[in-house]
């Protein structure tokens, strides 16, 4: 039992850098001591003491804001940050190290009896707000958006956003190494917010990222033609595309002052 518990409060270092000390956690962390209660009720639940298991439940909602049915599964290492509002159904299934923010809901579509709430597998995190419904399998590593509703199985290392929820997929192709490793050369980032979101505008840049990559192989294939042909090309080097430095970007700023200053005193002789 303490070695469960020791992990759940060094999870909790791993996942929020403002905890500090394990003082703090233990007293302070409404998510630990929602945790720590339900272990408790679930094995109350688990002997047959079924309303203890629910009145003891009730108290940890009264002093956590955190509901969680004492039927629930969860493994080691489950961590819920902040927690207020977050409500876990009787026969949801949590694996190891999952995460969840406040607001989340795993609840439930039906009125029946038998498994109706959601099943997640380990190392899935659930954004703020969200709500996933049913008797529904969250793959292993998988990601839920904040304030995605989500009915449907979501496959191992998916991303779901929107309303209804949608999976959008990591981007983890040869493509979209090179285009993020050519992104870097011309010292643009393409990725500057999740690069699975689906976001037209970042679409857009990829197809270019792609056309002005192609283009370049090809130049400098030709060029290595040309020079085995004997032909001698007049080449001026390319630009440096590297991130600008500190340095440069000073310098242009500088140069811009001075042109605008140049273009006050034109104006004055004029």
């Amino acid at each position: 039992m303490f070695k469960r518990i020791r992990e759940d409060i060094a999870c909790v270092f791993d996942r929020d850098p403002a905890a500090r000390n394990t003082f703090e956690v233990l007293t302070t962390y409404p998510g630990i001591h929602a945790l720590l209660l339900h272990r408790l009720c679930h094995k109350l639940w688990t002997l047959g003491l079924k309303w203890l298991a629910r009145a003891v439940s009730t108290l940890s909602r009264l002093l956590t804001g955190i509901e969680i049915h004492p039927g629930a599964r969860i493994g080691r290492r489950f961590f819920i940050d902040h927690g207020m509002g977050v409500v876990i159904g009787e026969t949801a299934e949590i694996g190891d190290d999952c995460t969840l923010y406040h607001g989340v809901t795993l609840g439930g579509t039906s009125w029946e009896k038998g498994k109706r709430h959601p099943t997640l597998e380990d190392n899935v995190i659930i954004g703020a707000g969200a709500k996933v419904l049913g008797p529904i399998t969250v793959g292993e590593g998988a990601r839920i958006g904040s304030n995605a509703v989500v009915v449907k199985d979501v496959p191992a290392g998916g991303t779901v956003v929107g309303v209804p929820g949608h999976v959008v997929r990591a981007s983890r192709s040869e493509q979209d190494q090179q285009r993020k490793a050519f992104a870097k050369k011309i010292g643009f980032d393409a990725y500057g917010s999740s690069s699975d979101m689906p976001d037209p505008v970042a679409h857009a840049v990829n197809c270019l990222l792609d056309h002005i990559h192609a283009m370049d192989v090809k130049i400098e294939k030709m060029s290595g033609e040309f020079k085995k042909m004997g032909a001698e090309l007049d080449m001026e080097p390319l630009p440096d595309l590297d991130i600008y430095e500190v340095d440069s970007v000073d310098n242009t700023a500088k140069k811009e002052e001075n042109a605008g200053v140049m273009a006050e005193k034109g104006g004055e002789n004029t």
